[in-house]
C-alpha cells in the first residue's frame, strides 16, 4: 500500500488548526470595559481602583513600554450545556514572542484578591456562578517590552530604561470575551496533541507510527466539519485504542515536576518581577482547584516574601497549599544565585536566610539544591549545601557547554574538600518543558546512565511570567503516564524524584571539582560597578556583624532587623542575571543604587559598634576586623597606633623609576611599566625577563552571541598593548614610594597609582577608568618569571587549582576563569600572588620564553562594554585595586587577599581592646562572627582552613562562655569530631582541608571594657 503519512499528517495539521481549536469556545460575547493607565510605576490594587475609569473598546492601541493600564471588565454570566463551561477570554495584544517576554495581565476580583494570570499560552479566566449572574473583574495589564527580540538579533536596545524606552504604544488589546468552553472538543485536541507529538519521535517504519497515524486519520474521517462540537465524541473514540497501549516495562522513567523559572531580574526590573511572581503563582493555585493531583515546586524565599509583603492574601494561600504538600518550596536558597562570584559566607547566607524563611512561615526545609540555570557551580557549593542540611541537587545549564557535554546525568559532585552532594543534571535540556513528545524523546536518548539507572526529572512549565504550567501540559501528563512508545510521565516533586533516584542508583558516579559552565564567561567581569558593589557590601556586612557582636557582648543592642534587611538586598542582587551584570540597565542601574544604601547603612553601623567596643577618650586607635594581624595589630581586635618599619624610598633614574623598601626593588620604565619586581633578600625578580607588567591591554569583544554574557576565545586574536603615557609622576608622601601614570586610550582616560609601603611584601597598584569604550575588554596583565603547570586561585573557603597548559579539549575551554580575592602561581620555592578588591575574571596562560623556560601570565579581567542587553554596560568611573606579592606563599596570597578587602580603621576611643577571637593557625581562617539567628544572645563564629591541609589550631576567646558546639550553617547541633578539648575561653580544632566549622558559644559573657 501505498505511503501517504505525509499527506495525512497535512491533512491533520489543517484540521487542527482550521477546524478543531476554533472549536473549542464558541458563543464569543463582547464584555463591557473601562481604563485606567497608571502615569509612572505600578500601584496597588486598593489605589488603583479608586481612579476614574474611561470607556475602553477592544482594538485600541495601550501601553508605552513599562507602562501598567488598568481595565474594569463587567458582564453577565452565559447559559452552558452539559460537556461546557463559561470562562472569560483576554487577549492583551500577545505577539509571537515567549511567555513571558511581553505584555501579561492579573486578574482581580472586586474584593482585591487575585484569580489568576492572563499569558499568551494561559488566556482563560474561569467563572464561577449560574447563567445569567453578572460579574465584575479588574485587570492589571504590564506593558513589558520584548527586549529579547526573540533571542535571534541581540541588537542594542533603548528598551531597558524607562527613560528612553518612549511613549509609542507597543499592544494593541484584541479580546476581552465571554465564551462557552466545550469540554469534548478541548479533550480531543489534546488526544491529538499528544499522539501527534509522539508519533513524529517513532521511528519512520515502526508499527506503533503507522498504528498512531491510522487512528488520527480515521478519527478525521469520524469528526464533522460542520459539527466538530457535536463529533467531537465520535473522533476521541476512535483514540481510545492507541491511547490506552500501556509503556514498555524497559520505558525511561520520567517525573515531571511543575515548574516555572521565574528570574529575580533579568530584561525586567525587580518591581516586575515581583507582579509575575504574584501571575504565576495564582496561575498555580488556580490550577490545582481543577487538577487537585498537580504539585508545583517553586524555589527562592524572595519570591515567597514578595508575596508575603505585597499580595498577603494569595500568600495565605500558598500557605494552605504548602501544608497540603502541593506548593513546594524548592532550593532553600534565597534566590538561585550565581555561584562563582558570592564569597563563602554571602553563598552560606543564601542558605541561611532561605531556609529559615522556609521554615518560620511555612514550617518545611528544602532539601534539594535547585539551581538549573545559574552560570557554573563552584567546587565549593557541595560542602556548603551540605552543611546547610542539604541532601541533593539539581542543575541544568551544563548542557550549555560548548566544547564538552558532562559524562553523566546522575552522579555524586564531590567538592574541594570531599564532601559529596547526590546530583541530577535533567536529560532533557530544559528547564520549561511542555511535555512534547520531542522533550520527552530528548530526555530518553540522552540518558547517559543507561544499563545502571532509568529516573530522570523534567521540570515542565512556562518561565519568567509565562504563566507556569498550563492546563494542556496536566493534560499530556495524563495521557503520558504509561502510554506505548514513550517514557512514562509521573507527575512529582524534587522530593519524590531524589529518593526514587537515590534508591534506584544507590552507588552513581562521581564528578569531582567545580562544574565549569563552558559559555558565559564574560559573566565574571561584565557590569563592574555592580561586581564592586558586592564584594564591598559582603566585607561590610562582615565588619557590621564583628564589631556589633562586640558591642553586643558588652551590652549594646544587636541590630537583627537591619542586618536581615542588608543581608536580603545583598543576597538578591546575587542573583544569577544581576550579579553577572547580564540584565537591562535599569537592573544595574537600580543594583547600584542600592549597594550604596547598604554601604551607607553599614559604615553608620560599625560607627556606632566601634564607639562602644573603643570606649570614650582621644587615643589613635587602629580597629582590625580581619583574620590576620596588621601592622602591629592583632587580628579581630583594636590597638594603638605604632609606628611602621623605615619609609620606602622612590628615585628618578634615566628610565625610569625605582621604588624600594627593605623587601622589595621596583623598577618602573618610562611609560610606568613594571620591569623589575625583586625580592632584596634574595634578588629573584618575578617579572619575566624582558618583559614588562603592569600591562594593560585592550581586546576587541564581539561575542557570537550573547554580548553581556559571552567572552569568546577569538577575543585573543586581537589585542592592543597600552603603552603609551600622558604623564609619569612621582607623587610626594612620607612613608610610602608612590608612582602616578596616567594614560589615554580612544575615548578613555586610565590613572594608575604605584605605592610601595613602607614595610610591604607587596607592590599596591590602583587603576582608576574612565571608560568610554565599546566592544572591548581591558585586561590588566603580569607577566611572571615562574614554570608552573597550576594556577591556583581562590573560591569561597578555600581555592581551587586550575591547569595553565591546553591539554585537553575541557582544559582549553577553560580560558576565562573566576578568583575571588586572589590568584597564586608557583614553582617550587618561589611563587606569587596576585590580590584584588573588586576583580573576578582572570586568564592565566604560559608561554615559551627565548633560550628556555616559561613565562607565566597572570591577567586580570578589568572592564567590558558589551552593548546588549544594556548599550550603557559599564561607562563612566571604575576604581580598582590589585597587588602583586613576590615570593610568596598560598597562605601569604590569603592574606593578601584579606589586607585589600578588609582595610584597616583609623578611630579614637578609650584605648586598647583585646581581640574577640584568636586562632593559633594561620591556616585557619575565621570568617564571620555574629549573633545567633534564634537571637538567643549566643555568639556564632564561622572558620574555615584556608590552606588546603589538615590544621589543628585553638580558637581563644576575649569572652568567657559556658558551652561551645559545633553547628550546620542553620545554627543546629551537630557532631564530627571537630571540637577537641575546651575551657571557659578556649577551644581545640582538628580540621580537614578546606573544612567549614561553624561554633555556637553559649552562655557568652562581657570580655569588659
Amino acid at each position: 500500500m501505498h505511503d501517504n503519512s505525509v499527506l495525512v499528517d497535512a491533512r491533520l495539521e489543517r484540521f487542527v488548526e482550521e477546524r478543531l481549536r476554533p472549536a473549542v469556545y464558541a458563543g464569543a460575547v463582547a464584555l463591557e470595559l473601562a481604563a485606567w493607565t497608571a502615569p509612572g510605576e505600578p500601584v496597588p490594587f486598593a489605589e488603583a481602583v479608586q481612579q476614574r475609569f474611561a470607556d475602553f473598546e477592544v482594538g485600541t492601541p495601550w501601553g508605552r513600554a513599562w507602562s501598567t493600564m488598568w481595565l474594569r471588565i463587567t458582564g453577565v454570566i452565559p447559559a452552558v450545556g452539559e460537556g461546557q463551561r463559561a470562562e472569560l477570554l483576554l487577549d492583551l495584544g500577545f505577539n509571537t514572542a515567549d511567555p513571558g517576554f511581553q505584555a501579561e495581565g492579573t486578574v482581580y476580583r472586586p474584593d482585591g484578591s487575585i484569580v489568576k494570570a492572563v499569558e499568551p499560552r494561559n488566556s482563560y479566566v474561569p467563572l464561577d456562578g449560574a447563567a445569567g449572574d453578572s460579574f465584575e473583574f479588574y485587570l492589571e495589564a504590564a506593558a513589558n517590552p520584548d527586549v529579547a527580540e526573540g533571542f535571534r538579533l541581540f541588537r542594542p536596545t533603548t528598551l531597558g530604561e524607562w527613560h528612553t524606552a518612549g511613549e509609542s504604544p507597543l499592544y494593541v488589546f484584541r479580546q476581552a470575551d465571554v465564551a462557552v468552553l466545550d469540554v469534548t472538543a478541548w479533550e480531543l485536541l489534546q488526544d491529538v496533541v499528544v499522539l501527534r507529538s509522539l508519533m513524529h519521535e517513532l521511528p519512520a517504519q515502526s508499527s506503533r507510527r503507522a498504528e498512531i497515524l491510522r487512528a488520527l486519520e480515521r478519527a478525521i474521517d469520524a469528526a464533522d466539519p460542520e459539527d466538530i462540537a457535536g463529533s467531537a465524541a465520535a473522533a476521541r473514540a476512535e483514540l481510545v485504542g492507541v491511547l490506552s497501549h500501556p509503556a514498555a516495562a524497559s520505558a525511561h522513567r520520567v517525573h515531571a515536576v511543575g515548574h516555572a523559572h521565574i528570574d529575580s531580574a533579568w530584561l525586567w526590573p525587580v518591581r516586575e518581577t515581583q507582579r509575575k511572581v504574584a501571575r504565576t503563582f495564582s496561575n498555580v493555585l488556580s490550577l490545582q482547584q481543577e487538577d487537585p493531583d498537580f504539585a508545583f515546586a517553586a524555589s527562592s524565599a524572595q519570591q515567597y516574601a514578595w508575596m508575603k509583603r505585597f499580595q498577603p492574601e494569595l500568600f495565605e494561600r500558598l500557605r494552605r497549599a504548602v501544608a497540603e504538600g502541593r506548593f513546594v518550596p524548592a532550593g532553600g536558597m534565597w534566590v538561585e544565585s550565581d555561584t562563582n562570584m558570592p564569597g563563602g559566607e554571602a553563598l552560606s547566607r543564601q542558605f541561611i536566610r532561605g531556609k529559615r524563611f522556609f521554615l518560620e512561615e511555612f514550617g518545611v526545609e528544602p532539601l534539594d539544591v535547585w539551581l538549573p540555570d545559574s552560570f557554573g557551580y563552584s567546587a565549593a557549593l557541595p560542602q556548603i549545601a551540605r552543611a546547610a542540611g542539604s541532601r541533593w541537587m539539581l542543575t541544568q545549564k551544563m548542557s550549555w557547554n560548548e566544547s564538552n557535554r558532562m559524562p553523566h546525568h546522575t552522579f555524586q559532585w564531590e567538592g574541594m574538600d570531599g564532601t559529596r552532594i547526590f546530583t541530577h543534571f535533567p536529560p532533557v535540556d530544559t528547564y520549561n518543558a511542555q511535555l512534547s513528545g520531542e522533550e520527552l524523546a530528548r530526555a530518553e536518548a540522552q540518558y547517559a546512565e543507561k544499563g545502571r539507572a532509568n529516573t530522570s526529572l523534567v521540570p515542565f512549565g512556562y518561565g519568567d511570567g509565562g504563566g507556569g504550567p498550563n492546563r494542556e501540559m496536566l493534560a499530556a501528563a495524563a495521557r503520558l503516564r504509561s502510554l506505548e512508545g514513550s517514557p512514562t510521565v509521573t507527575l512529582s516533586t524534587p522530593r519524590r524524584f531524589f529518593e526514587a533516584a537515590e534508591a534506584e542508583y544507590p552507588d552513581p558516579p562521581v564528578w569531582t571539582g567545580e562544574m565549569y559552565l563552558e559559555f558565559h564567561r564574560g559573566t565574571y567581569t561584565s557590569q563592574a560597578r555592580t561586581k564592586r558593589g558586592n564584594r564591598r557590601s559582603e566585607h561590610a556586612l562582615r565588619e557590621v556583624e564583628f564589631w556589633a557582636t562586640a558591642a553586643a557582648l558588652r551590652g549594646a543592642d544587636y541590630p537583627y532587623d537591619e542586618l536581615d534587611a542588608l543581608w536580603e538586598v545583598v543576597l538578591l542582587q546575587q542573583f544569577h542575571d544581576i550579579l553577572p551584570g547580564s540584565s537591562i540597565g535599569w537592573v544595574h542601574r537600580e543594583a547600584e543604587r542600592r549597594y550604596d544604601e547598604v554601604l551607607a547603612s553599614a559604615e553608620r553601623m560599625i560607627a556606632e559598634a566601634l564607639a562602644v567596643v573603643a570606649g570614650s577618650g582621644g587615643s589613635e586607635l587602629v580597629a582590625n576586623a580581619g583574620p590576620y594581624a596588621r601592622e602591629g595589630v592583632a587580628a579581630m581586635g583594636i590597638a594603638a597606633t605604632r609606628g611602621t618599619g623605615g619609609p620606602a624610598a622612590v628615585s628618578r633614574t634615566t628610565s625610569g623609576f625605582v621604588l624600594e623598601n627593605a623587601h622589595l626593588r621596583v623598577t618602573i620604565d618610562s611609560a610606568g611599566l613594571v620591569t623589575s619586581l625583586v625580592v632584596r633578600a634574595t634578588g629573584r625578580d618575578a617579572i619575566a625577563v624582558g618583559e614588562r607588567g603592569n600591562l594593560l591591554q585592550l581586546h576587541r569583544d564581539t561575542p557570537t552571541r550573547w554580548d553581556a554574557w559571552d567572552i569568546d576565545e577569538h577575543y585573543r586574536r586581537h589585542v592592543i598593548d597600552v603603552t603609551d603615557a600622558v604623564s609619569v609622576d612621582i607623587v610626594p608622601h612620607p612613608a610610602s614610594a608612590v608612582v602616578c601614570v596616567v594614560r589615554e586610550s580612544g575615548g578613555s582616560r586610565i590613572t594608575q597609582t604605584l605605592t610601595l609601603a613602607s614595610d610591604a611584601e607587596a607592590l599596591d597598584i590602583e587603576t582608576v577608568v574612565e571608560w568610554h569604550e565599546r566592544q572591548k575588554l581591558l585586561k590588566l596583565a603580569f607577566p611572571l618569571d615562574v614554570h608552573t603547570d597550576l594556577a591556583t586561585s581562590e573560591i569561597q573557603f578555600g581555592h581551587v587549582h586550575r591547569p595553565t597548559h591546553m591539554n585537553t579539549s575541557w582544559d582549553a575551554a577553560r580560558f576565562e576563569t573566576v578568583a575571588h580575592r586572589w590568584v597564586h602561581v608557583g614553582e617550587p620555592g618561589f611563587g606569587v600572588s596576585v590580590a584584588n578588591d573588586a576583580t573576578y575574571g582572570h586568564d592565566i596562560t604560559r608561554a615559551p620564553r627565548a633560550g628556555g623556560g616559561t613565562t607565566t601570565t597572570v591577567r586580570l579581567s578589568l572592564l567590558r562594554a558589551p552593548l546588549y542587553p544594556d548599550p550603557e554596560a559599564d561607562q563612566g568611573t571604575h576604581t580598582f585595586r590589585v597587588s602583586v606579592r613576590p615570593a610568596s606563599t598560598i597562605a601569604d596570597a590569603v592574606r593578601e587577599g584579606y589586607r585589600l578587602n578588609l582595610p584597616l580603621r583609623r578611630i579614637q576611643g578609650a584605648g586598647p581592646v583585646e581581640p574577640l577571637f584568636s586562632v593559633s593557625s594561620d591556616a585557619v581562617v575565621v570568617e564571620a562572627v555574629k549573633l545567633a539567628e534564634d537571637r538567643s544572645g549566643d555568639v556564632v563564629v564561622r572558620l574555615y582552613e584556608a590552606h588546603g591541609g589538615r590544621a589543628a589550631a585553638a580558637l581563644t576567646t576575649g569572652f568567657t562562655f559556658d558551652s561551645v558546639v559545633e553547628t550546620d550553617l542553620l545554627e543546629r547541633e551537630i557532631a564530627t569530631g571537630t571540637v577537641g578539648g575546651v575551657d571557659q575561653q578556649s577551644v581545640q580544632l582538628e580540621l580537614r582541608a578546606f573544612q567549614l566549622v561553624t561554633l555556637r558559644f553559649r552562655g557568652a559573657s562581657s570580655p569588659g571594657a
